[in-house]
């Protein structure tokens, strides 16, 4: 495969699995593929009273087809602190995912104030084998 032309500088993507519009990568083939991503998020506002306490985290989750609920998924949980607006999360692993399956990123908030996923992010998928 060719090496794509990128949208913006510092930007790459090789082959044709990745859709930079939907964010979901397409897998060509069945096979096991390592999927990493790691997000640098900004809290857009300040905590209001009673929040950055208990509860507030960020989960952040590689879901195949969407699916997050079932165990077609890698995740990883971050305990939101009060201080500090930027926060870095990552997640790592491998999943099986058949022909023309696509596994995407979801962000669950529950800090309650609102977030931005920054420039320097970024979503990779490998085939390791079929």
């Amino acid at each position: 495969p060719s090496l794509s032309q990128p949208e913006r500088e510092g930007m790459f993507h090789r082959g044709a699995g990745l859709n930079l519009t939907s964010g979901q990568y397409t897998a060509p083939l069945a096979g096991y593929y390592a999927f990493t991503t790691t997000l640098h998020i900004v809290r857009t506002e300040p905590p209001r009273k009673g929040q950055g306490r208990q509860g507030s985290r960020l989960r952040v989750l590689i879901c195949v087809q969407s699916r997050c609920q079932h165990n077609s998924n890698l995740e990883t949980v971050s305990r939101l602190e009060s201080s500090g607006d930027l926060f870095t999360i990552s997640v790592t692993g491998t999943l099986y995912l058949q022909a023309g399956q696509y596994a995407s990123v979801f962000v669950d908030n529950t800090a309650g104030s609102p977030l931005t996923v920054q420039r320097g992010s970024d979503f990779s998928a490998v085939l390791l084998g079929v």
